[in-house]
């Protein structure tokens, strides 16, 4: 075996999300070598959807896709030796590995197989302080899951840990990080935020795809880390997609917020990050910082908020704006009685002397709430229905009448770590406690950047044309807030993009936001600006309505207004290829 100060370690993911490609836990385990295979399968709007199953069916609560990917790998990976760790457990590990065991026992597998769990506050969440939430788990770190591998565990599930503690506890495991192992911890998380969505790092969602080869079929990422927590992120030879700087930072950039990066082992320095490419495919990590974390551990608390209901109509031709009003002036006097909520939003898709029907059509849509579903059922959308023959020329709707369907909210809550009950149970039963990091302390908060720190030079004359002719954006959610990162593969580019893109020109680019909270920071280390957008989303993917309820094409939409770009950035050769 190789030195461990010099060898490292191969793991890769297969899943990005519950629903990611079935396909891929195969794919990655006979694509070549590895050490271990991840999978991220929950998300702030899974843990309600699988909330809700819990409330059917006491047992259900984990990702069952999870369960019929071993009834076809689980094999395979013990005969590779390649150890698995998923938080495909959700609101059930133990239910999970209850059915793994029993289905590793039904075919002759020797599997050792644990669990990590204590996420779940939800019986405490009065105590507290969190409320009465549907389902409340509290973010745990790697270190359950390094004390699994220690004790020999073939397969590892969690419940809701932090997406990248799924790549520090092999690491943490293999090379005997401790608490202490601040840097070395760092460099692990940025490797596991790189790879755990899956796909998003070898050219998924990617600004300059077009750039990029063999498209149709991504292959899914893999983190080299060696001891001292540096990364190369990399993919099997001979699947679709590329690895570049400019996938692993877009990647970098998504679901992020200002320079110090929280969770509950270490806070990860994203301005120290350095890229580089590293050969074909390949893209190392270096240089990533670590400091104490902080001494509250996040909450993720999805609550019921009653039910909701929508109804689309067409607007054809002329007058659309006053067959809107028509329409909505006739529905709202005729409502047997008035919900909670009631929004209204016309998409103006239409055009003048349209050659087809749709692109002369508009849409008016209705979305209501309540927490009475008898007030947002059958009786909301059959008002629309009963207008059908006395209300605007050439009125139609999009679909039937419906009953609605429940809808929930998430918010994030913040508990001691003290107070957070990590525990993991080890294939030979025995159930230890996970004590929180004994460097906790009061992290400093990230004050907004919108100011560059050198003057603005002279770039010559410029032309009016899309911002992402020279710059790439990755944007997600965070509950009811938004991120975009903005980054510029050129690095000689980034002292422009700093000066020009400030919070009053994005919302002047996105007036959508312009009432909103911004926050600016700086990543000059990535080339990057990152914007968080507080409220844009209401209460959430799950509560709200918005045409992009999780933001996916807001940092495309940035993309495509167009900014008063320098001419030279435009027409002179440069090596920026390499950062794409």
């Amino acid at each position: 075996m190789a030195d461990t100060a010099t060898r490292s370690i191969r793991i890769g993911n297969a899943s990005g999300f519950y629903g990611d490609r079935f396909s891929a836990v195969r794919e990655m385990l006979d694509g070549g070598h590895l050490d271990y295979l991840t999978g991220d399968y929950l998300a702030e709007l899974t843990m309600l959807i699988l909330g809700r199953d819990r409330m059917k069916d006491p047992k259900a609560g984990y990702a069952k896709t999870f369960l019929r990917q071993m009834e076809d790998c689980l094999g395979l990976a013990v005969d590779k030796g390649v150890r698995i760790v998923v938080n495909a457990g959700g609101l059930n590990p133990h239910g999970l590995t209850v059915a793994l065991r029993e289905l590793a026992d039904s075919v002759g597998i020797d599997a050792g197989i644990a669990f990590v769990d204590g996420d779940d506050l939800t019986h405490r969440a009065t105590e507290l302080g969190l409320g009465t939430p549907l389902t409340a788990n509290a973010y745990l770190g790697a270190f359950g899951i390094k004390t699994a591998l220690d004790a020999g565990a073939d397969v590892v599930v969690t419940g809701r840990v932090t997406d990248a503690s799924l790549t520090v506890g092999p690491a943490a495991s293999e090379f005997g990080w401790e608490s202490h192992d601040l840097d070395a911890l760092a460099g692990a998380v940025v490797a596991g935020h790189v790879i755990e969505c899956g796909a998003q790092a070898t050219g998924g969602n990617y600004s300059f795809f077009t750039e990029l080869p063999r498209m149709g079929h991504l292959g899914f990422p893999i983190a080299e880390v060696a001891a001292d927590g540096s990364s190369v992120i990399t993919k099997h030879p001979d699947t679709g997609g590329a690895v570049t700087v400019g996938t692993v930072t877009a990647q970098l950039l998504y679901e992020v917020g200002g320079p110090r990066y929280l969770g509950p082992d270490v806070t990860t320095r994203l301005d120290t990050i350095t890229l580089a490419r590293a050969g074909d495919d390949r893209v190392s990590i270096s240089g990533v910082r670590g400091e104490a974390p902080p001494t509250t551990t996040k909450v993720s608390l999805n609550h019921l908020a009653g039910v909701r209901n929508e109804i689309t109509l067409i607007l054809t031709g002329l007058d659309i704006e006053a067959k809107a009003d028509l329409f909505i002036e006739q529905f709202t006097a005729a409502l047997p009685t008035r919900p909670a909520e009631i929004d209204w939003e016309i998409s103006r898709l239409d055009r003048a002397d349209a050659t087809t029907e749709e692109q002369a059509s508009a849409l008016l849509r209705c979305v209501v709430r309540d927490p009475d579903a008898k007030k947002v059922g059958r009786a909301f959308s059959a008002t629309a229905v009963e207008l059908a023959l006395a209300s605007y020329p050439g009125f139609t709707m999009t679909g039937p009448p419906g009953n609605g369907s429940p809808y929930g909210v998430f918010e994030p809550g913040y508990v001691d770590a003290a107070r957070v009950e990590h525990r993991v149970a080890l294939p030979n039963g025995v159930v230890e406690r996970i004590d929180p990091s004994p460097l906790r302390t009061e992290v400093p908060v990230d004050a907004d950047d919108d100011s560059p720190t050198v003057g603005a030079p002279d770039w010559g004359p410029t032309s009016s044309l899309p911002l992402g002719t020279v710059a790439g954006a990755r944007s997600g959610d965070k509950g009811g807030s938004a991120n975009i990162g903005v980054w510029v593969p050129n690095p000689e580019h980034f002292a422009w993009l700093d000066h020009t893109l400030d919070v009053d020109l994005l919302k002047e680019l996105l007036p959508e936001v312009a009432d909103l909270t911004v926050h600016r920071y700086r990543l000059p280390n990535l080339n990057a600006i990152n914007f968080v957008i507080e409220e844009v989303l209401g209460r959430g993917v799950a509560e709200n309505v918005r045409f992009d309820p999780q933001a996916k094409g807001m940092g495309e939409w940035l993309r495509s207004r167009p900014v008063p770009i320098p001419m030279a950035f435009t027409t002179a050769t440069t090596d920026s290829e390499e950062n794409r």
